[in-house]
């Protein structure tokens, strides 16, 4: 796992005539390792260059048949997601807080369905930029679910084989990054605790001021893996699907979040 450090550090040391995927503000813009970085105004859209990150054009289909909504202000169904991330945001900032974890009581909730379109609807305000980082290292669906090839990935980052630049993705978005995972983690929960992952998480906090970093964990009931991430992270949104989970699972969940900053639920399938 120590090389997953490794490969952190060498995304923020480019080579010569390398573009390393790092952002900086310059005059209301983001750029790519651009020199010279000054403080954007708060009415100042965020506009975003990529040069090595890898940009994805989505299918319309592919995104309707997965409930992919919010990538369409046009349908109805993106102003609910809309009125969730203006919630959200509201006491992110009032708590200085930038990075959210997206989990639930038990599988098939649709968690991962809302951290899309959550994703996708923070970055369409042009004043933040959003990343969706797919942390359920158990059965990754973020990147299947957006359609975009997984060629490169969290797992490759987290075997040494690639370096952070090479497994963002843009899918064709303004505002918005990828980190998808491929596979299965042989050993999630140890893998998400290990300190290796807080450098990761640590690195996507702190790479730009007006990002919000979304992780998909997994569910909390049927195993530790979001438990032992979850300290990492500065908040967490949790999402209870109608009729998918009783009574009982919901207050466990709860009592698993007692010392984490909950913001609220999300009451999904009703």
């Amino acid at each position: 796992m120590e090389r997953i450090k490794q490969a952190i550090e060498k995304a923020k040391k480019p080579s010569p005539g390398e573009t390393t995927g790092t952002f900086k503000l310059q005059a209301g813009r983001l750029l790519v390792d651009g020199e010279g970085a000054a403080p954007r105004t708060a009415d100042e859209p965020v506009e975003v260059s990529y040069k090595r990150t890898r940009v994805v054009r989505l299918r319309a289909e592919t995104l309707e048949k997965n409930r992919i909504f919010a990538f369409n202000k046009n349908d109805p169904t993106s102003l609910i997601f809309d009125v969730l991330r203006t919630q959200i945001l509201q006491k992110m900032e009032a708590n200085g807080w930038r990075t959210l974890a997206i989990t639930s009581p038990t599988p098939a909730a649709g968690k991962t369905v809302v951290a899309i379109n959550l994703a996708m609807s923070i970055a369409q305000k042009t004043d933040r930029t959003a990343m969706l980082v797919d942390f359920d290292l158990r059965q990754p669906r973020v990147g299947a679910y957006l359609g975009i090839p997984l060629d490169k990935s969290l797992n490759d980052l987290l075997d040494g084989q690639v370096e952070l630049a090479d497994v963002l993705v843009n899918p064709d978005i303004p505002r918005l990054v990828v980190l998808p995972t491929r596979d299965a983690v042989r050993h999630p929960s140890e893998t998400l605790s290990s300190g290796a992952i807080s450098a990761l998480i640590k690195e996507l906090r702190e790479h730009y001021e007006s990002r919000i970093t979304i992780f998909d964990l997994p569910s909390l009931l049927h195993s530790d893996d979001a438990i032992a991430v979850i300290p990492q992270i500065d908040c967490i949104l949790m999402v209870i699907a109608n009729g998918m989970s009783t009574k009982r699972e919901i207050d466990d969940a709860i009592r698993h979040l007692s010392k984490a900053n909950l913001l609220g639920t999300v009451f999904n399938k009703a």
